[in-house]
């Protein structure tokens, strides 16, 4: 795999937990971490937290927009209700040969619903409409929908989890595998074209309601690949 990137990675929704955990994992690994969210202080907030957790990262506090322009890889993790909104405020400050990650999940709580149950996107994912918004040459690759937001904020947790990846570029992926794979017991796993997401982000449904029935943090873990997966 490729060594961590000099140029900050944006992380828009580091307020959630799983946008947080992401952050503080990567930034323990090195990588230079930039948080954005639509209110700059509540960014500075989350950096603070972060750095109460971590020593020697280098995280930095901006506006959505300000963290994305320095940025040649951008995780998206917002809940869906959010998701068009704010690919909609970000989209001037993309620009073509980025990499926006996206792991926003179509849960039909972002409309009251159970978090159990799955809502219907035209397009056909969260990821697929992510495409759709962003400008042209912006690359888009799918991840993080069974990882276990609980398990990475926790850094003395073992992750051992697998990272579905769905693109339409392998090249895409195997980018994205590179920088997530900086978070020790990550592994990335190339699962086909961006349609895919689909059925990839469905499996958070699932996982919350296995997580509810057992009272754990279960991630998702593919047996039978051979390692290296990435060639």
């Amino acid at each position: 795999m490729p060594p961590a990137p000099s140029d900050p990675v944006a992380v828009i929704g580091a307020s959630g937990a799983l946008g947080f955990g992401v952050a503080i994992r990567l930034a323990r690994a090195g990588v230079p971490i930039a948080i954005g969210s639509r209110d700059p202080k509540r960014a500075q907030r989350t950096v603070e937290r972060a750095a109460s957790l971590i020593s020697g990262g280098r995280l930095s506090a901006h506006d959505n927009a300000g963290a994305v322009r320095g940025a040649a890889t951008v995780i998206l993790s917002v809940p869906f209700r959010n998701q068009s909104e704010t690919l909609t405020n970000i989209s001037p400050a993309l620009s073509p040969g980025q990499l926006l990650i996206d792991a926003s999940v179509p849960l039909a709580a972002a409309v009251s619903g159970k978090a159990t149950r799955m809502l219907g996107v035209w397009q056909g994912s969260a990821a697929e409409q992510a495409l759709e918004m962003v400008p042209e040459g912006v690359r888009v690759v799918s991840a993080l929908h069974t990882v276990s937001a609980a398990s990475l904020t926790d850094l003395e947790h073992p992750l051992e989890q697998d990272v579905l990846l769905c693109g339409d570029s392998r090249e895409d992926k195997k980018r994205a595998a590179g920088l997530l794979e900086r978070i020790e017991g990550m592994r990335c796993v190339d699962c086909g074209r961006l349609e895919m997401a689909r059925i990839t982000e469905s499996l958070t449904a699932l996982l919350i309601s296995v997580n509810a029935r057992y009272k754990v943090h279960a991630g998702i873990r593919l047996t039978g690949l051979h390692d290296p997966v990435w060639e």
